[in-house]
Formats: C-alpha cells, sequence, structure tokens
C-alpha cells in the first residue's frame, strides 16, 4: 500500500475520532450544566442568543462563584436565624405585606452571612444557581410577589405563597447543602 492511501485511510479516522472527542466533551459539559444548575439551565438557555452563549454565561457563574468565600453557619447563627424565621412567620397572621419584606430581608442576611453577593437580585439570583439552581424558582416566585406587595398589588394567598417559596430558599441556605438541619416550623 502506498503512503498517499495510507494517509488517504488514516486521515478520515483521525478527524471522526477527532469529531467523536470533540463531540462527547461537549456533550459532558452540557450534562454536567444541566445537572449542576437544574431548571435555571433551561431558563439561561432560553433567555440567551443562541444555546452556546447561556451555557458560557453558566460557565462564567460557576467561575464567579468559585471566587466567592462560601462558609457554613456556625450553631449558634443558624439558632439565631431559626428564631428569626419563627418570629417572621408568626408576625404574618397580622402584617401578612411585612412579614414576606422581612422574610426577602433574612434571606438577603443569611446570603450575607454565608459569603454570596447581596448588592441586587439579578445579582443575588445568578450567585444562588451554581449551588440552589433547583430552588432558585422558589426565590424569583417570592422575590415578584415581595415586589408586587411593595405596590400593594399581591392578595394575601399571593402573601402566603411567598413566605412558602422564601422558606424553601431560607431551609436549603441555612442547612448548608444538607450537613445541617434545617428551621422547623
Amino acid at each position: 500500500m502506498s503512503t498517499g492511501t495510507l494517509l488517504a485511510i488514516i486521515i478520515p479516522i483521525v478527524v471522526v475520532i477527532a469529531l467523536v472527542a470533540v463531540t462527547a466533551s461537549l456533550m459532558t459539559r452540557r450534562h454536567h450544566l444541566r445537572e449542576r444548575f437544574g431548571p435555571e439551565y433551561e431558563r439561561t438557555v432560553e433567555g440567551a442568543d443562541s444555546r452556546m452563549a447561556g451555557e458560557r454565561e453558566l460557565r462564567a457563574r460557576e467561575k464567579r462563584h468559585d471566587s466567592l468565600d462560601i462558609k457554613p453557619l456556625p450553631a449558634a447563627s443558624r439558632d439565631r436565624y431559626t428564631r428569626e424565621w419563627s418570629s417572621v412567620q408568626e408576625g404574618f397572621v397580622d402584617w401578612p405585606v411585612d412579614a414576606v419584606h422581612d422574610a426577602d430581608q433574612l434571606v438577603t442576611s443569611l446570603m450575607h452571612e454565608r459569603g454570596y453577593p447581596t448588592e441586587g437580585f439579578e445579582q443575588q439570583a445568578k450567585a444562588l444557581s451554581v449551588e440552589h439552581g433547583r430552588t432558585l424558582e422558589h426565590y424569583r416566585a417570592a422575590h415578584e410577589i415581595e415586589t408586587l406587595s411593595t405596590r400593594s398589588k399581591a392578595t394575601t394567598e399571593q402573601l402566603r405563597g411567598a413566605m412558602v417559596h422564601y422558606r424553601a430558599l431560607f431551609d436549603e441556605l441555612l442547612s448548608d447543602g444538607g450537613r445541617a438541619q434545617p428551621a422547623r416550623s
């Protein structure tokens, strides 16, 4: 067999192997992002110009998140937050709008103490999406209702829903990813 014939056989095989390797790598990365971000993966990809742009945004979030100093809460802080949540929840009966606002502030305070950025809702959501992508929709829904309540446009049932949504994120943040017990009602 001549050298030209061998090259004509080997080069296409090498190209196919390289294409398979690149495709497998892309699929593995995509699977990783879907697993890590949960529903936030689809939300980000749908909101981007392309799937690649959305995935690039999610990888950038991971990189920013890795630079944060996220820390677990000491037991005393967990106990304090649990007591504060109980107080907020009790206040819902008489002052639902205030309770929802207080729940938002308590979640923000908890995020800050854990080491998450707290300078704006979208920044908070992006930072939370890396470790709490499956709970993030609760936070988005609660925030939307809290915004309605500041304009006196939220019903009591919506406010109740906001408390449930805030509670889901609060418990997850308080639990340090399952290493501690969440607050109990």
